[in-house]
C-alpha cells in the first residue's frame, strides 16, 4: 500500500517537483508526476530545521548571559566530546563536527515522527542506509589521509603471510558495517513507529503515551548507538599501531 502524502512532501511536490525530476534524469531515471517520497521530503526538512535552529543559536551566544539554548547544546557538546575522546583519543576534536552532526540528524529524525503531521524518516532503509554510507565513507576518507599508503596494511592481517586470507575477511567485514548500521536504525525506528501507530487504533487514550515513551527512549539510544559506532570506526581506521 502506498504511503500517504503528508502536508511536507506535499509542499515539496508541488513546487519542487523539477528539481527531483532534473535529479532522476542525471541518474537516467524516468520522471515521475510526484517524485518526492515523505522520507526524503523529511529528511530536507530535518536538515533545513537544525540549519535555522543553529543559525538562532549563532546569533543568541554569550559568555556572560548564556540562554537555555546554548546551556543545552553546550551540554551535547561535553556529552559528545567526552564519547569522542573515549573512542577516538586526544584527536576527537577534528572529527567532533561529523559526530555531533550524524548525532543531531539521526536524533532528530527520530523523533520528528512523535509530532502529528509529520513522517519519521529513519523508518525508511534509505534513508539509514545513506547515513551509513556516509560514516562509511568517512572513516575510510579519514584513515587514507591519517595513515597514506600505509592504510590499506590494516586489511592484511597481522601477519604477510595471512593476507591472501586476511584481505577477503576485512573486506566483508567492512561492507556488512554498512548493512549492520542500515538495518539497526530502520529496524527499530519502523518497528517503533508500527507498534505506536497500533495502539492508537486500538486504544486512542492513555496506553499509546507508555509507547510513544517507549520510542522516545529507544530514539535517543538509536542516534547514540549510531554515532558511537561511528565513533569506533574512525579511531580504528586512523590508528597508527596497525
Amino acid at each position: 500500500m502506498l504511503e500517504s502524502e503528508i502536508w511536507v512532501t506535499r509542499l515539496f511536490n508541488d513546487y519542487l517537483a523539477g528539481a527531483a525530476n532534473a535529479a532522476l534524469k542525471l541518474a537516467g531515471l524516468q520522471a515521475q508526476a510526484r517524485p518526492w517520497t515523505n522520507s526524503m521530503a523529511m529528511q530536507i526538512f530535518v536538515a533545513a530545521l537544525l540549519m535555522l535552529v543553529f543559525a538562532v543559536l549563532r546569533l543568541r551566544l554569550s559568555v556572560d548571559k548564556p540562554g537555555k539554548l546554548q546551556h543545552v547544546f553546550e551540554l551535547v557538546y561535553e556529552f559528545v566530546l567526552g564519547q569522542a575522546e573515549d573512542q577516538v583519543g586526544h584527536v576527537a576534536h577534528k572529527y567532533l563536527a561529523f559526530f555531533g552532526t550524524i548525532f543531531l540528524f539521526i536524533l532528530a529524525c527520530n523523533l520528528i515522527g512523535i509530532i502529528p503531521c509529520f513522517s519519521c524518516p529513519t523508518k525508511d532503509y534509505a534513508v539509514t542506509c545513506g547515513c551509513a554510507l556516509a560514516t562509511f565513507a568517512y572513516y575510510h576518507w579519514n584513515g587514507i589521509l591519517e595513515n597514506g599508503w600505509r592504510y590499506p596494511l590494516q586489511f592484511m592481517g597481522p601477519m604477510w603471510w595471512l593476507a591472501w586470507l586476511m584481505f577477503p575477511i576485512e573486506i566483508i567485514s567492512h561492507l556488512a558495517r554498512v548493512l549492520s548500521l542500515t538495518v539497526r536504525l530502520y529496524a527499530n525506528m519502523f518497528a517503533g513507529e508500527q507498534v505506536t501507530i497500533v495502539f492508537l487504533g486500538l486504544v486512542p487514550l492513555a496506553v499509546p503515551v507508555i509507547f510513544m515513551g517507549l520510542h522516545v527512549f529507544v530514539s535517543v539510544i538509536q542516534a547514540y548507538i549510531f554515532m558511537l559506532l561511528a565513533m569506533a570506526y574512525v579511531g580504528g581506521a586512523i590508528a597508527h599501531e596497525h
